[in-house]
């Protein structure tokens, strides 16, 4: 579990090709003290298991259902990406809770930039636009944001020059991908209505009278 608050920004030092997908190097430099073989980082959002620390360098094993359903597949040497150790009992809970599971991938389609408020504008699927409600929580690329404006198949997230300046997404531009994990409170609540409902259909269907 993570806070959706960026610890640091990595570089990927390197990207193998394996049977069951790719081994992922970053490099972050002093970043992996205290880190050890099978702990949990989220990387880019995505929450991903060490294999081994060498110096300034992690190795991740990443299979390829993730690849295809992230961005991770896209990256190559020398892209920058966020990072987040998992919380600990007694951690501040800065963010919203993260599981660092992706909903899906969305796209940057529109970034205003003013003296007052920096807001981007995102699309992705229509099934995961469901769990995207107006001033509810929303994780972009691992970043814990809260949702600004909803229109059709289209969301936004207000930033401030903080997250712009110490995460990835301030080097984003229209366009770009980016992993986006819904929050969980209201997958559960959306997912207990149509359960709901769906019991109420069968219901009818029997012609149950109470």
């Amino acid at each position: 579990m993570f806070s959706g608050i960026i610890d640091a920004m990595g570089r990927v030092a390197a990207s193998r090709e394996t049977p069951g997908g790719c081994e992922l190097i970053l490099r972050a430099e002093g970043y992996w003290q205290g880190v050890s073989a099978g702990s949990s980082i989220a990387v880019d959002g995505v929450c991903l298991t060490v294999t081994r620390i060498e110096g300034h360098e992690a190795h991740f094993d990443v299979i390829t259902e993730t690849l295809r359903r992230s961005t991770l597949g896209r990256l190559r040497p020398g892209n920058f990406v966020n990072l987040q150790k998992s919380l600990k009992a007694g951690d501040p809970i800065d963010g919203h809770f993260v599981q660092g599971h992706v909903d899906a991938v969305a796209t940057i389609v529109q970034t205003e930039k003013s003296e007052m408020e920096y807001k981007w504008w995102y699309t992705m699927d229509p099934a995961a636009m469901t769990y995207i409600i107006p001033k509810g929580s929303v994780t972009i690329d691992g970043i814990s944001l809260t949702v600004a404006d909803l229109a059709g198949d289209r969301f936004s997230t207000a930033l401030i020059p903080t997250t712009l300046e110490r995460t990835t997404i301030g080097r984003k531009q229209e366009g770009d991908p980016v992993n986006v994990e819904t929050d969980i409170l209201a997958r559960t609540v959306v997912h207990h209505l149509h359960s709901l409902s769906g019991r109420a259909e069968m219901t009818a269907g029997r012609g149950y009278n109470p």
